[in-house]
């Protein structure tokens, strides 16, 4: 009787050892090909939050291992990047960033995104300051939209800062996209819905929205991008359909596949 319970229990033994070695090679072989990819948020956080959650919805992912690594740094107290902008006054939004990526580096990230349409005006000034890539929101939507609307108009909705530094305009012109700039009371009810609804922490003035959707679609536009992050925020608010392009859902995808990760959909 001893014998057979030193025989089983021997058994047991070897069973758990062996599926503790498959689920140790298991996690192996997924750490290998994973990458730690730094997200540069906080700006504003709601964006932040969703983009979180695109990444892990769009994640093909059949346990906790298989999820993408991020190590999301949300700076809130980073100066506003319009503001910045339309003064001219660059240097403390710069830097900021800059000290922000080296964390990110730092801390072992292999590449960083940034939740932020217009800070991608500092981005690119400081690029070549830091050793790892930035993966590009703006480009990457660019690209995108020039595969489903290559000389067709596209109406661009972004801050007063994003249109100033025509960080999509030049990008949509090069890729052979017409970019639509609204005008002055089209562009201002932009605004309204940034900074007077969603960084103020209230919903969208659905009403302000169907004009300028209405607006828009009148305009002959082929697509919208929703060049703030702030309006993606909108997008997932008001379930809009496929006319409006997301960056920050590209970003979400293009994270995913850096990463090494399998994209449900994108």
């Amino acid at each position: 009787m001893y014998r057979a319970a030193k025989f089983i229990g021997g058994i047991l033994f070897l069973s758990r050892l062996r599926a503790r070695n498959i689920a140790d090679s298991h996690s192996q072989k997924v750490k290998e090909v994973s990458k730690l990819v730094g997200i540069l948020g906080g700006m504003g956080p709601m964006a932040s939050q969703l983009f979180y959650k695109m990444v892990t919805d769009m994640t093909d992912a059949g346990c906790d291992q298989e999820h993408v690594n991020l190590l999301l740094y949300s700076d809130s107290s980073m100066p506003d990047r319009t503001a910045a902008i339309l003064k001219g006054d660059y240097e403390n939004v710069q830097a900021q960033l800059l000290a922000d990526a080296q964390i990110l580096e730092r801390s072992g990230c292999q590449a960083i995104g940034i939740t932020c349409n217009t800070a991608h005006f500092f981005a690119d000034r400081i690029k070549d300051e830091i050793g790892i890539p930035i993966i590009h929101m703006i480009q990457e939507t660019a690209q995108q939209v020039a595969e489903e609307a290559r000389e067709q108009k596209v109406a661009l909705l972004a801050t007063d800062g994003t249109i100033r530094t025509r960080l999509y305009q030049d990008r949509l012109e090069q890729a052979g996209v017409v970019p639509v700039i609204l005008p002055e009371d089209m562009q201002k009810m932009v605004m309204y819905q940034i900074y007077e609804r969603i960084k103020n922490g209230k919903p969208c003035d659905e009403e302000k929205w169907a004009v300028l959707d209405e607006f828009i679609r009148e305009a002959g536009c082929k697509r919208a991008i929703l060049a703030c992050t702030e309006l993606s925020v909108i997008r997932e608010e008001l379930a809009l359909d496929d006319f409006y392009v997301d960056p920050l859902r590209v970003l979400a995808c293009e994270v995913i596949e850096f990463s090494g990760k399998k994209l449900k959909l994108c």
